[in-house]
């Protein structure tokens, strides 16, 4: 079968001329640039159903939720956004939490669930709890956000009751007869249960907190108490007015929760939890939980605060009893992931850096057992599914281009992993249940996102979004000045692979001496030179006459444990030895002005940026720093320490790696950019630099935005800033023509 959406196409609206200039304000308007987005891509269990959530024409930021119907061919809209909510005020949460999964633009239905047999969706929308049975509804409303802002929802196994948590505590709402019980009652003040931590939300890729199991009797959940934490009062500076926030923020080697595992009985009369003890520390992360398939058990996983060791260990609830399943241990740090998935016979799959690169590994019933299902000097991702009665594995990795992300399958009895995923580029997959079908988007610098339905050995069943650069698509009339990157490495000290993209403007000439914008991420966790469709505002750049270079240093992810190792206890050391690697070795091109680079950052990259500026201000034109930390000990625990280990024990690393010891080394030209809200890298980081460099007499130029989160997210602050960004490096490394 292969059926081909047209009218996914999304083209411009009827009589809308196409832009022919790329401009900021068209960047970050209606209708995107790079076609229509669709969010929240999921099959159905069954493989019968696609569902997504798509912006509309004139608001792409605002949501409903369409799907696509297998058998037919059909797509619709199943929910109105605007026929059930009006968009009310978020609470102080759920604000956050959207800001923490990067979503706080959005509006509408931005998130959503299905019931584990497909027959029902569930999802959130302005603080009340709404359930659409499939296929054709109505939405029925389960709880009022009257009585309290609803926040993560979840339908029991059975299908029969739905969780969700309101006013710190746990609560149920019984399908059947609409009836809503409170399981837990003691939330409230700084006690909350059912919901995730700030630093497991931030850091620990961790948003749940709370687990049904799997015959939906009964309800793990964590209980946390932040009365240890310290209380930080800060100022977030709206247009308006101030308001003072009192956050509980576990700064570098202070205090985290008290943590608690209880299982509750979801049909209890008057429920009372059974705690399950998480060891003789009390300062550990509750990592990840679930259930053992039989349900009789936990499993959970707990991490030490310094994060060299993680356990996963199975508590039987019976009796008590625990074991220990198996033991993760690294001299620098061991990495979370969310690729435990537990096999017939009391098995499960699991991944390891135990080699040094993630690999995939079987592990017997006691854990002890062990065999390797895939190895090489290349990564895991992560696991997409699994089918144990077929006996096959799909799994995301770049085996083939580090540069890239491929869709591979291999068998759970062993043997060659088998890439099922079509075309050079970056592909992100979304299975059904067991694999029998699976979403496909990819991209590369040519192409923006397109969108797949494919089986289970990749072969195209269904064309989603077609997404082709053509006709009335918004980029189409953009395209002839659509600048592809060119691709490349460059040596470390050590001799590590330096991995680089270069853009080069319309019009190109080698014997022309070119201005650099440099633009780079530079910290763990993200891998910014790969090939996926680009930020459009690269190509911006690159029209305005830059060449545009980024570089990958050591310490980001994707290359292996040793080269993201490089940079422990040492943050602000190698990134910026690797950074001056790349400019030097632009400034040894024929094309490049050596006296005219300059560098750009947000939140890491901000930091990156200032250290380049501070310690290599001689060859550092101008820099932008957006959002930068600027002393590591203003930062979170559990991000900060797995890198730079605790305060106590590295006192001297801490020290070099905050931006003060380097100050009187920033001499060129600064942008300082910060949401004066901020919640992730507070205010503070720029408010004791600007102190700092006025002290000295240091001149800098600065943009603040009253009201404005880490992300900046609002569209008119993304255009405001990215002006701002644009005009800086202009007046400062011009002419450009």
């Amino acid at each position: 079968m292969r059926i081909v959406l047209a009218a996914m196409t999304l083209l411009l609206a009827a009589g809308a001329a196409p832009a022919t200039e790329l401009t900021i304000e068209r960047i970050y308007g209606d209708p995107p640039l790079a076609g229509p987005t669709l969010r929240g891509l999921k099959v159905s269990p069954d493989g019968s159903r696609v569902t997504f959530l798509r912006g509309r024409e004139d608001d792409q930021n605002r949501q409903d939720l369409w799907q696509y119907e297998v058998e037919s061919g059909q797509t619709r809209r199943l929910v109105d956004a605007d026929a059930l909510g009006g968009g009310a005020e978020l609470s102080a949460e759920e604000a956050a939490r959207r800001e923490r999964l990067r979503i706080a633009a959005l509006t509408g239905i931005v998130d959503y669930l299905y019931a584990p047999d497909g027959s029902a969706l569930l999802f959130p929308l302005d603080g009340a709890l709404w359930h659409y049975p499939l296929p054709d509804g109505p939405a029925r409303r389960l709880a009022d956000a009257a009585d309290g802002f609803v926040t993560d929802p979840a339908i029991s196994p059975a299908g029969d009751r739905v969780a969700f948590v309101r006013k710190q505590n746990l609560h149920v709402v019984d399908l059947a007869d609409g009836a809503i019980r409170a399981l837990t009652t003691d939330g409230g003040g700084t006690v909350s249960n059912g919901s995730a931590e700030f630093i497991a939300q931030e850091e620990m890729d961790r948003h749940e907190g709370y687990w049904w199991s799997p015959d939906g009797s009964r309800i793990a959940f964590a209980r946390i108490d932040e009365s240890r934490v310290p209380l930080q009062r800060r100022f977030e500076i709206q247009a308006g007015g101030v308001d003072t926030v009192e956050q509980r923020y576990p700064g570098t080697g202070q205090d985290n929760v008290d943590i608690q595992l209880g299982v509750v009985e979801v049909a209890a009369q008057r429920p009372r939890p059974q705690w399950i003890d998480l060891g003789p520390s009390t300062d550990i992360y509750l990592a990840r939980v679930d259930w053992r398939p039989d349900g009789q058990a936990v499993w959970f996983q707990r991490q030490s605060r310094d994060q060299r060791r993680l356990e996963l260990i199975e508590a039987e609830l019976a009796d008590n009893r625990q074991r220990v399943l198996l033991t993760e241990t690294a001299t620098t740090w061991v990495n979370l992931h969310n690729d435990l998935r537990p096999l017939p016979g009391g098995g499960f799959l699991w991944s390891s850096e135990r080699d040094g690169w993630r690999h995939l590994y079987v592990h017997g019933a006691d854990g002890g057992r062990q065999r390797r299902l895939t190895r090489g000097e290349w990564a895991v991702d992560t696991v997409l599914a699994v089918d144990a009665e077929a006996g096959t594995v799909w799994f995301a990795g770049n085996r083939d281009d580090v540069l890239g992300r491929q869709v591979y399958a291999v068998p759970l009895a062993g043997g060659e992993a088998r890439r099922i995923s079509s075309g050079e580029g970056w592909h992100e997959a979304v299975f059904a249940g067991k694999g029998a079908v699976w979403v496909d988007t990819w991209s590369d610098p040519a192409s923006p996102p397109q969108v797949r339905l494919r089986d289970r050995d990749g072969a195209e069943l269904a064309v989603l979004l077609g997404n082709a650069v053509e006709g009335d698509h918004p980029y189409a009339a953009l395209r002839g000045g659509h600048v592809l990157p060119e691709f490349g490495t460059l040596p470390a000290e050590d001799g590590s692979a330096l991995q680089w993209r270069l853009y080069k403007p319309p019009g190109y000439r080698a014997e022309r001496r070119h201005p650099v914008f440099v633009r780079f991420y530079g910290g763990p966790g993200r891998q910014l030179v790969n090939r996926a469709w680009g930020d459009l505002f690269d190509q911006y750049m690159a029209r305005r006459g830059f060449l545009v270079f980024s570089l990958d240093n050591r310490g980001t992810p994707r290359r292996g444990k040793a080269f993201e190792d490089a940079l422990f206890r040492r943050m602000g050391d190698i990134e910026a030895r690797d950074q001056r690697a790349g400019i030097d070795w632009l400034r040894g091109r024929d094309d490049v002005d050596p006296e005219r680079i300059g560098v750009f950052g947000w939140s890491y990259g901000g930091y990156l940026a200032l250290m380049m500026l501070a310690k290599h201000s001689d060859v550092v034109a101008a820099g932008a720093a957006v959002a930068p930390v600027t002393d590591w000990m203003l930062y979170d625990t559990h991000y900060t320490e797995r890198y730079m280990d605790h305060p106590l024990r590295n006192a001297e690393g801490y020290a070099a790696g905050a931006l003060w010891p380097h100050l009187d080394g920033l001499t060129s030209p600064l942008l300082l950019v910060h949401g004066m809200a901020d919640d992730n890298v507070l205010f503070t980081h720029s408010t004791e630099l600007m102190s700092r460099l006025q002290q000295r007499g240091t001149a800098f130029e600065l943009m603040t935005y009253p009201g404005g989160k880490h992300g900046l997210s609002q569209p008119w602050m993304r255009v405001h800033v990215y002006r701002a960004i644009a005009d800086f490096f202009e007046r400062r490394l011009g002419p450009v023509g």
